[in-house]
Formats: C-alpha cells, structure tokens, sequence
C-alpha cells in the first residue's frame, strides 16, 4: 500500500457547538468533531484505485487522483489537519482494513454486509453496475443472464459480488481479486459465460476487444458513498453527512468527475433525511 501525506492548510476558528449548513461552509469544524474523524491528528483516507470512476492512481508512481482524493483533501482542509492517502487495490481490502482501524474515511459502495463495520453517509455519485458477454454468447439481456449453468466473473468483495451474491438466483459467481483486474484475466482465462463489473470499467475494457459486448442497460445501480468505522463518535458522522451534502450541492462532486474525466458517473441526488 502507496503512503502519501499532503499538507492541508489550517481552517477558519470557529467556536460554533452547532454543525449548521453555514458553519460548514465556511469551513469550521468543532474539536469534537476533529477528534471523531482525524483521532490520529492526521486524516487518514482510504483510495480504492481499482474503481477508476472514484480514483485513478498515477503509473509513474505520484499521487492518485479523482472525485474521492479530491473529497478527502477538501475534508482535511476543513478539519484543519494533514490527508494521509492509503492506496488500496480492492473494495473488499477496505472493508477488512476497517476492522483494525487502519483509515478514517473511505470511499466505497453502501452494502448491507458493509454496514455491519462502516457508518455511511447519503450516496454522493451513483454508478452502473454492467455486464458484458463474449459476441458469440446467446445471452442478450440482463434478464437472460441468471440462469442455471451460467458463470459469472467477478471481482471478490466488490459491490457487484455483494449485490449478486443476494440476488442471483440461478447462475453461479467465479470470484478472484478485483487487484489488477483480476476477474477479466479470470473471465478469460476460464472461458466464463459473462463478466461483471463496474459497467465503464467493463465497456472501456471491452471496447479494446473485437470478440466482446456490452448488454444494454445496467444490473445494479451502485450507491458510492463516504464511510467512517463504527465506533466513531456523533458529532464525525453527522458533520461528514452535511460534508457530502454541501459538496453535492455545491457543485464540487461534478466538477472532480469532470476533471478526472468520468462522464459516465452521475452526482446523487440530495439526500432526503
């Protein structure tokens, strides 16, 4: 894992006890609140680089980029307190990096088996879950894809394993690590009926083949949100809730799609709570 630590400059004072729409904006975050989110006195972000919608990490070695190293750099800013940006290469590695404390915040997919370990905010960008089929499979549709003897490749612990793993009823999952794009090696390698996945990760990767398609339409619509541990305290979660809510509105979660090039990805809309 990919160590970076980026200064972040100090936050306007503000003695506020209130989290209100106003206070955020302008930056303030109460020491309660600072304590919740950065207890280590530095912001420690997990980045899943195998989403390339969410981040996108730099070959050359440099720091990743993309709407959620964008989101926490802005958050530690406002917390008045460094970003240390962990690089994970797996959703499901995040996850199981949560149950010994490793990050503060992460940015990953809201799922049931997560919630047992991870308080989420409202969704800030949604993304379709897709599925593409070598040319000459019958499969047409989603609909024809959950049926008895069809395998599906997927990569494990992300949030199509999770969402197909409850759903499905008939066509069986083929699991290996989402790192490297590991499902599509295995998609070919064992000669799987469809492969699953983040559907522009899955087009983008079909696109370069002359023998695969992608089926129209999506299986899941994949709630990307921000998360802390469980455990952490009130004042945090509330203040990253109303965090996400500003930076929807604002115009800065479109703006970081944008700028990392991710037109297929949608803002959320407002959360209703």
């Amino acid at each position: 894992m990919l160590k970076i630590i980026c200064a972040a400059a100090l936050i306007l004072g503000g003695s506020a006890a209130g989290l209100t729409q106003a206070a955020l904006a302008q930056g303030s975050a109460t020491p309660d609140v600072v304590k919740d989110l950065a207890p280590t006195g530095k912001l420690r972000a997990a980045i899943n680089v195998t989403n390339r919608v969410l981040a996108q990490e730099d070959p050359a070695g440099g720091e990743p980029r993309g709407v959620s190293v964008d989101l926490a750099r802005e958050l530690a800013k406002r917390l008045g307190v460094p970003v240390e940006l962990t690089v994970y290469r797996g959703a499901g590695t995040v996850f199981e990096a949560a149950k010994t404390g490793k990050w503060d915040i992460a940015f990953f997919a809201i799922e049931p088996v997560r919630a047992a370990e991870v308080d989420f905010t409202a969704a800030y960008v949604i993304i379709e879950g897709g599925y593409a089929v070598p040319n000459s499979s019958p499969i047409k549709s989603i609909a024809d894809v959950d049926r008895p003897g069809i395998k599906i490749a997927v990569g494990q612990g992300s949030a199509y394993d999770l969402y197909l793993t409850r759903t499905l009823k008939n066509a069986q999952l083929v699991r290996a690590p989402s790192a490297n794009n590991g499902y599509l090696t295995l998609f070919l390698d064992q000669k799987l009926d469809v492969v699953a996945g983040v559907k522009p990760i899955v087009a983008a990767w079909a696109k370069t083949r002359t023998d695969m398609r992608v089926l129209d339409g999506a299986f899941q619509q994949i709630m990307q949100a921000m998360g802390t541990p469980k455990g952490r305290g009130e004042a945090g979660r509330r203040y990253l809730a109303a965090f996400v809510e500003e930076m929807k509105k604002s115009g800065f979660v479109a703006d970081g799609l944008k700028r990392s090039n991710q037109p297929d990805a949608a803002v959320a809309p407002p959360s209703g709570n």
